[in-house]
């Protein structure tokens, strides 16, 4: 212990230095771990006696969550730090070596904790039982010199370099090791047009979907209004998973099926494309409104077959509809990403959206096209009352409903 004196609290620490701080902190944490240590030890011989036969109690885990207070979990976890670092009996009387001793004696001093003693059992429980007792004890005696002066992550960091040491070729591979990955989607369509999505996916392709969601499912930024992004995780994980796969068929080098893209063929009557009234039908499965079917016009891959009154195809898709690619780079150009006032999603998020609409003769030219995020598409397109123009300058600018503007101020996106 340090001749440092030791500060009472409360009453002196208002007139404590800096280092008279540190130091109370200090030496209070050594005496928490040399206490806990201690409990520890009191555990183990609780263990040795047998629980039932002191207190009547069917396991010293269980009687420890009751007398402390704490949940099964913690007592169950703090039962077995204390075997693993502590000598006990075996039930005939003979002498149970503890699984770490060195760790034991620094805690024992107050050097570590559970936040260091856990990590390092981890470590020690997997060294493999075919290295030598004298090496198991030498990688103990490097981790309780580490842990001293480090924090649970090194600990960690430095017993993968150690187990990599005793054991460079890591154990040998069972036969279902090298099975190829098992990866399983399965897409149902509902009776009510929905689909259900469900699947298993090997650790792998788990982790680049984990990796899309963080990433295209993040929340979108506060709007000039100050509304936050309403969507729950699970919504904004299936707008990603939307976005993905609109990226993937929208790209140049899509794959193709029979020389052509992937693409969705929505059937719709022509008066019913020009009145936003109606229903349209997907690939003749799915119903939408013609509202969403407008919406889908307005972007590359989605073709639209317009009948006629008596149900005569009218046109297959128009050749001019489609956004070129050299139009699409002039749009990323133009507007870096949706053109939505305070919206932040990058270019390779939008979608191409039809000033005039395509279902009006909209002309498929820049000064009648700008990038929009797939929910500021569906917020043009719905019935928010926010409406856009091309200004003189050729570049959108957005008009809100009066409920958010009486004066219905023109807003753009100041990227």
């Amino acid at each position: 212990m340090s001749s440092q004196r030791i500060l009472e609290p409360p009453h002196e620490l208002w007139c404590a230095g800096a280092r008279e701080l540190a130091h109370g902190v200090v030496e209070r944490m050594s005496l928490a771990r040399q206490a806990l240590a201690e409990v520890g030890q009191f555990l183990v011989e609780i263990e040795s006696r047998g629980p039932m036969e002191l207190f009547g109690h069917g396991s010293t885990a269980g009687w420890f969550a009751e007398t402390a207070r704490i949940s099964p979990k913690e007592a169950g976890a703090t039962v077995a730090r204390a075997i693993a670092l502590n000598e006990g009996r075996n039930l005939d009387g003979t002498p149970a070596p503890a699984f770490a001793p060195l760790a034991g004696a620094a805690a024992a001093e107050g050097d570590l904790g559970p936040q260091q003693l856990d990590p390092l059992l981890a470590v020690l429980k997997k060294i493999p039982p075919e290295v030598s007792a004298e090496d198991r004890s030498g990688a103990e005696r490097i981790l309780v010199n580490l842990a001293r002066n480090a924090g649970p992550q090194q600990i960690v960091n430095g017993g993968a370099d150690l187990l990599a040491h005793l054991d460079p070729d890591g154990n040998e591979p069972k036969d279902e090791d090298l099975k190829p990955p098992s990866r399983e989607v399965h897409l149902r369509k509902r009776d009510d047009g929905w689909w259900r999505l469900n699947g298993l996916l090997d650790p792998e392709f788990g982790a680049r979907a984990n990796a899309l969601f963080e990433t295209w499912g993040q929340r979108r930024p506060v709007d000039e209004d100050g509304n936050r992004d309403p969507r729950t995780p699970g919504e904004r994980h299936g707008d990603a998973l939307f976005d993905a796969i609109h990226y993937a068929m929208t790209k140049e080098k899509a794959p193709t099926l029979s020389g052509d893209r992937t693409t969705v063929v929505v059937t719709i009557p022509l008066d019913t494309l020009t009145s936003g009234l109606g229903w349209a039908c997907v690939d003749e499965v799915t119903q939408i409104t013609a509202r969403h079917a407008r919406l889908l016009a307005c972007d590359a891959k989605i073709i639209p077959a317009v009948l006629g009154s008596e149900s005569e195809p009218l046109d297959i898709g128009r050749a001019a509809r489609t956004v070129t690619p050299a139009q699409r780079r002039a749009l990323n150009l133009r507007d870096h990403g949706c053109a939505f006032p305070g919206c932040h999603r990058k270019p390779k998020h939008c979608e191409a959206h039809h000033i005039l609409p395509w279902g009006h003769l909209g002309d498929t030219d820049l000064n009648n096209l700008c990038l929009l995020c797939r929910y500021h598409h569906m917020v043009i397109h719905g019935q928010s009352g926010w409406q856009v123009r091309m200004t003189s300058d050729g570049r959108p600018e957005f008009v809100p409903p009066q409920y958010l503007d009486p004066l219905q101020k023109p807003r753009r996106n100041h990227r």
